[in-house]
């Protein structure tokens, strides 16, 4: 009998794949484009104060914008500090690095979607709280945040998929009864909060954090503008949209964008079409411009305090740091003005007829944070009320795990290297045109003539100069065979390269539809009349009329 349960401790530790040292991997509980997150747990779990359970995420070496390595730098920064989650591990495994962090629930945006995307005054200030809370966290550290947004902030209450895989059918018809009021919930045992309450919220993904001062001198990143957009467009801030260099006061009018999307549901800017992606993130901020926080207030259906919340954030100057206390005032006085009683208690808490979110009932179609939904480990759909159980209820083991990694890094790696393949292509055929447009186009002639007509031109900072013929004439002086220009096909011009002493320019005489040449080489033994007696080579000279 021990040799039978043995053999089979050992088959079980065989199926089992291990990374970061002693974490198994579990099931898969999302993905995006940094790569996969698995559910995993500890094997020195000892029912103390450690964690049992983690997330783990993965991302392909050869990925094109690796996000791990700086994601780890700053939960290393962030260690022990409130509404942030502990890291564990940071490695490789295979082709992939891992990063290995506290197991949190669903993201503000699932639950979100749960309470028919619109949250009620009472939980969007309980969190709005929390979230200032979170963000005076990330300043104080000398970090800026950069992509404000809520599917990247997490409540402490999770659900292990194992539950929902294991949950049977007739588990699900008594789903009514006291006894599955839990529903295997588990709140995430972090320092950062003590009281274990199921609603904390903590924020993830620091693949975009930045510093925006230097940790001893307190010096503070300089003023920059042109800057390409970094966040998300819905949440981003104006300066932002105008391409400042974001600081603390940007991260904070992203959060008050993300205080009217919950009142809300919908924000003006939602839905807004253009031709392309740039001509739509300039009507967004054009959108945003406009918008004032009366506006957005809806003539007082949602509190002033958020609009003020706004104003406040779009007021601050670049390196001022936000009076997040006084913010937080005036959140709190949203209870006493409104008469409501500040209770703990959030909208989520209510669903399923007072028993709470539970994701074998609650669909999560987000993807796009740490807590991304399950993809395949969702086998009771809601299908008009009535829950049907999919045909694949079997739990996922981690060899499968292990293999999915396997195949997605390897369907990552492939994309990639095409999308390398027709990167060099389009090169190829942009030099290939290059090469046509030089035989083609380029125009250049040698003449010894004293014409009456000719016409000396000198360079000027724009690159033109006028005629008497009210044209603009385009110069362009080439050499090495690296610079090349365009001439119409109307007017025709062949020109001289002409030292003077008075003006190094180009002399040019007009002459109609000339032929097309390519000058490459030669050797003329001087110019009018033999003055200069030197070797011209490579000297290419296009002009056109504008």
């Amino acid at each position: 009998m021990s040799e039978t349960s043995s053999l089979k401790r050992k088959k079980q530790q065989q199926q089992q794949h291990i990374v970061g040292v002693h974490y198994s991997l579990g099931n898969k509980i999302g993905e995006g484009s940094f790569g996969i997150i698995f559910e995993g747990m500890n094997l020195l779990y000892n029912n103390t104060n450690m964690t049992k359970y983690v997330a783990i995420k993965f991302e392909p070496k050869k990925s094109d914008t690796p996000q791990l390595k700086d994601e780890y730098r700053s939960y290393k920064i962030l260690k022990n500090q409130a509404h942030v989650p502990k890291v564990y591990y940071y490695g490789q495994e295979g082709s992939n690095n891992i990063l290995i962090i506290d197991l949190l629930g669903p993201s503000l945006e699932d639950l979100f979607e749960w309470c028919g995307r619109q949250f009620s005054i009472k939980t969007c200030t309980l969190l709005a709280i929390q979230m200032i809370d979170t963000l005076k966290t990330i300043h104080s550290n000398n970090l800026i945040y950069r992509d404000i947004k809520p599917d990247n902030f997490l409540i402490a209450e999770y659900q292990l998929t194992s539950y929902i895989s294991n949950s049977s059918s007739s588990s699900i018809k008594s789903y009514n009864s006291s006894s599955h009021n839990n529903a295997g919930k588990i709140v995430c045992n972090n320092i950062n909060n003590p009281d274990k309450d199921p609603n904390y919220v903590y924020i993830v993904d620091f693949g975009m954090a930045k510093q925006f001062r230097d940790p001893i001198s307190k010096q503070h990143i300089p003023y920059r503008e042109k800057k390409s957009l970094s966040g998300t467009a819905r949440y981003m801030s104006i300066n932002t949209h105008l391409g400042k260099e974001q600081s603390r006061r940007d991260d904070l009018e992203s959060l008050a964008h993300v205080f009217f999307y919950f009142l809300r549901g919908h924000l003006p800017w939602q839905g807004l079409k253009a031709a392309n992606n740039k001509l739509k993130y300039e009507k967004i901020g054009k959108t945003k411009q406009a918008s004032t926080a009366d506006f957005l207030c809806m003539n007082g259906k949602i509190p002033w305090q958020f609009g003020e919340i706004l104003t406040y954030a779009r007021n601050l100057n670049f390196e001022e740091e936000p009076d997040y206390e006084h913010l937080k005032k005036v959140l709190y006085s949203v209870f006493d003005e409104l008469n409501i009683e500040n209770d703990g208690r959030y909208d989520w808490m209510d669903l399923n007829g007072g028993r709470g979110w539970d994701i074998r009932l609650n669909k999560r179609n987000n993807l796009n944070g740490y807590g991304g939904g399950n993809t395949n480990n969702n086998n009771i759909a809601n299908n008009g009320g009535k829950f049907r159980q999919q045909q694949n209820t079997a739990r996922q083991k981690p060899m499968d795990n292990l293999k999915q990694i396997q195949k997605d890094s390897q369907k990552l790696e492939n994309q990639q290297q095409q999308a390398l393949k027709q990167k060099k292509s389009l090169q190829n055929v942009n030099e290939t045109m290059s090469e046509r447009r030089r035989s083609e186009e380029l125009k250049a002639y040698y003449f010894n003539s004293s014409n009456d007509n000719s016409v000396s031109m000198n360079p000027n900072s724009d690159g033109y100069q006028s005629f008497e013929n009210g044209n603009k004439m385009r110069y362009s002086r080439l050499s090495a065979d690296q610079q090349y220009g365009s001439i119409p096909n109307n007017n025709r011009y062949k020109g001289q390269l002409l030292p003077n002493k008075k003006q190094n320019g180009l002399m040019y005489e007009e002459e109609q539809d000339l032929e097309a040449g390519l000058l490459q080489d030669y050797e003329e033994e001087g110019y009018e009349d033999g003055t200069l007696g030197r070797k011209l080579k490579k000297v290419f000279c296009c002009c056109s009329i504008m």
